[in-house]
């Protein structure tokens, strides 16, 4: 009898222990994934990823589970006591502004539950969507008092023969996009990251993280001690110019952020809105007042520009001339003189019919930057009574900037800001920031973040001058697919740096490059030297799209977008290489049957002109079009 109790006991375990070995996949049988433990180390767990395209290819043959807090540890001597049965996810939701109007939401959910050696609880909750995975830690259990984060071991072990295109790290998250290859360098580097596997086949992979709050900081990644091994880390000491603490404190019950992997074709990455599909829902129930649209931008052709009344006076008028609803007054705003003060410029806006939008530095001990207005947001108290002066003089959203940390009380710093600008109706652009993590979903105020490389840089550095055009076709596979984007962009003059980009490529970019509120760069001169077709598409652009298709291109070569608002559909594409080429455009996303009327802005012969055409295309058509060294190309199509 004894026997066969023992006997019957062993088995139940490898029963429950084999439960795991269920594969949960994608609605679309797409994307699979399984966990394991390890049989070198039993107590390590790790899950697999799959993607089955034409062959069935290993995404992440490894990614380590664990987490280790003050006083325990969950990385090994896990035990896997039960795992859910595999529960779908529907969900249909609306955003005001991003890549696509009408969201589905759509996944398989499974949740694994360990404990450790103490007897402590640890949930590992993984979702497969059609086009990625995500997964999160759970404690589950309730408990009085906080807990100290140590360390996070989550690490994504990728193939040694993936090309991938990383960012190596900075708090602004200001860089290039480079290829690793044949060489694979190690470092810490910024999400999100970019991976390709398989040469015959391709499967695409865009790593990062969605919904962090306030229980916990943003994470980077480290293989600096095994190449092939992204490790999730924390941010550095000295981040935020050394202060706050390193490790999160949790209060329990607790849920981390989400790991996201977008997986798939180049198609799904550009088009991919998970990581605010697993953002928490936005609660607001009034939202009339978050309008998205284009902004004018005296800073990048002045630097100290919003220190000049008559100058900012200018850009107010440019938006007015273009039909842009905003202007955005930069820092230096509370030195203004030459015939008046930031009261006499937003008075001057309003009689326009142009919105004010003003800037900040965050301030606080995280940032040295001494350019004002700084210290004016740094406490609930300071903030209330600015917001409460901005609404009342009519102000209608803030740039804040210079946050130089991803700690854990930076990102509640971020959320005090957006939760407070909503009691007065502020929408919110963060630069000198961390990358957008989902936000835009829970704070739909939010209309675009920095962190990124962008326009401005051709005040700062030579390297967009010759990288520019290379760099810009990066960005639409790697930083745009994650959130909306401030690179202010679309400059036909030069600043203090030449750029290297014919006017086509820079009108493009007003398309390519998604983002709330939409910066456009360049001095007044420099839009109203445009041709009539290229500044009619300037004031009808929209900012917000009902959707967003990637039509062709590859990192670092070209990239072809097209984009609907309504009946219109905006087809844009840039040349990254220091050659001519042909640009082939697919007309798959028409609807068929239909014919549209189309108005093509291209390259000419010279880099500073534009041979515009009109056309009549179909759904299943294919246009090539020419395009110079660092072009590009514009096409408005609306049907007949």
């Amino acid at each position: 009898m004894n026997t066969f109790r023992y006997t019957f006991l062993v088995f139940l375990v490898a029963m429950a222990v084999s439960v795991h070995a269920q594969r949960l996949y994608s609605p679309n049988k797409k994307i699979e994934l399984s966990l394991s433990q390890s049989t070198e180390k039993p107590g390590n767990w790790f899950l697999s990823v799959y993607y089955h395209g034409a062959t069935k290819t290993p995404v992440f043959s490894q990614i380590k589970l664990g987490l280790e807090t003050q006083d325990q540890s969950f990385t090994d001597q896990l035990s896997l006591k039960k795992s859910s049965k595999p529960v779908p996810i529907h969900e249909q939701y609306t955003t005001l502004h991003g890549k696509r109007l009408e969201r589905a939401n759509e996944a398989q959910e499974i949740t694994f539950t360990f404990t450790n050696a103490k007897g402590s609880t640890l949930n590992v909750v993984a979702r497969a969507y059609n086009n990625g995975i995500a997964f999160k830690y759970e404690f589950p259990e309730k408990s009085e008092g906080t807990w100290v984060m140590k360390r996070e071991a989550t690490a994504f072990v990728v193939e040694e023969k993936a090309e991938r295109w990383l960012q190596a790290f900075v708090t602004s998250y200001e860089g290039f996009y480079p290829a690793q290859k044949e060489t694979i360098q190690t470092g810490e580097w910024g999400y999100p990251a970019l991976f390709k596997t398989g040469d015959q086949n391709p499967c695409w992979t865009l790593l990062t993280e969605a919904n962090v709050d306030r229980n916990y900081c943003a994470t980077k990644l480290s293989n600096r001690q095994n190449k092939s091994s992204y490790q999730l880390e924390y941010p550095a000491a000295t981040d935020g110019n050394n202060t706050g603490p390193v490790n999160p404190t949790l209060t329990l019950p607790w849920s981390s952020p989400w790991r996201v992997a977008i997986i798939g074709q180049l198609a799904d990455i550009v088009e991919s809105t998970l990581v605010e599909d697993v953002s928490k829902p936005s609660q607001l129930t009034k939202t009339d007042w978050i309008k998205p649209g284009v902004s004018s931008w005296v800073y990048w052709a002045y630097n100290h520009g919003t220190k000049d009344y008559k100058k900012l006076c200018e850009y107010v008028d440019l938006a007015a001339r273009m039909g842009w609803p905003y202007t955005l007054m930069d820092w230096e705003w509370d030195e203004m003189t030459n015939g008046g003060t930031l009261e006499d410029a937003v008075a001057y806006a309003k009689s326009k019919g142009v919105k004010p939008l003003l800037w900040y530095n965050s301030g606080g001990a995280h940032n040295q930057v001494s350019s004002g207005p700084r210290d004016r947001l740094t406490t609930p108290e300071s903030r209330a009574k600015e917001f409460a002066w901005l609404k009342k003089i009519g102000i209608y959203g803030v740039k804040v900037d210079f946050f130089e940390s991803d700690k854990q009380e930076m990102m509640r710093y971020y959320l005090d800001i957006l939760e407070d600008a909503v009691r007065y109706e502020l929408m919110v652009n963060f630069h000198g920031s961390t990358v957008p993590r989902g936000w835009s979903r829970t704070y739909p105020h939010l209309m675009s973040m920095e962190a990124v490389y962008g326009g401005e840089q051709y005040n700062n550095q030579e390297y967009m001058t010759s990288k520019g055009a290379w760099h810009n076709t990066l960005l639409p596979f790697t930083r745009n697919v994650i959130g909306p984007m401030d690179y202010t962009p679309v400059a036909f003059t030069n600043s203090q740096h030449s750029h290297t980009t014919t006017y086509a490529h820079e009108l493009a970019l007003a398309v390519v490059f998604e983002s709330g509120i939409q910066h456009l760069a360049d001095r007044p001169a420099g839009f109203d030297q445009l041709p009539d077709p290229a500044k009619f598409m300037l004031s009808e652009l929209p900012t917000a799209w009902d959707e967003t298709r990637f039509l062709a291109g590859y990192p670092g070569k070209e990239v072809v977008i097209a984009r609907r608002k309504a009946a219109r559909w905006y087809v844009a594409g840039i040349n990254g290489e220091d050659r001519s080429k042909n640009v082939s455009i697919p007309f798959h996303v028409l609807e068929k049957g239909k014919t549209y009327r189309a108005e093509l802005m291209a390259d000419a012969d010279y880099d500073s002109g534009f041979n515009v055409k009109y056309l009549t295309i179909k759904a299943g058509d294919t246009l090539d079009v020419k395009c110079l060294p660092r072009g590009g190309f514009t096409l408005m199509m609306q049907e007949l």
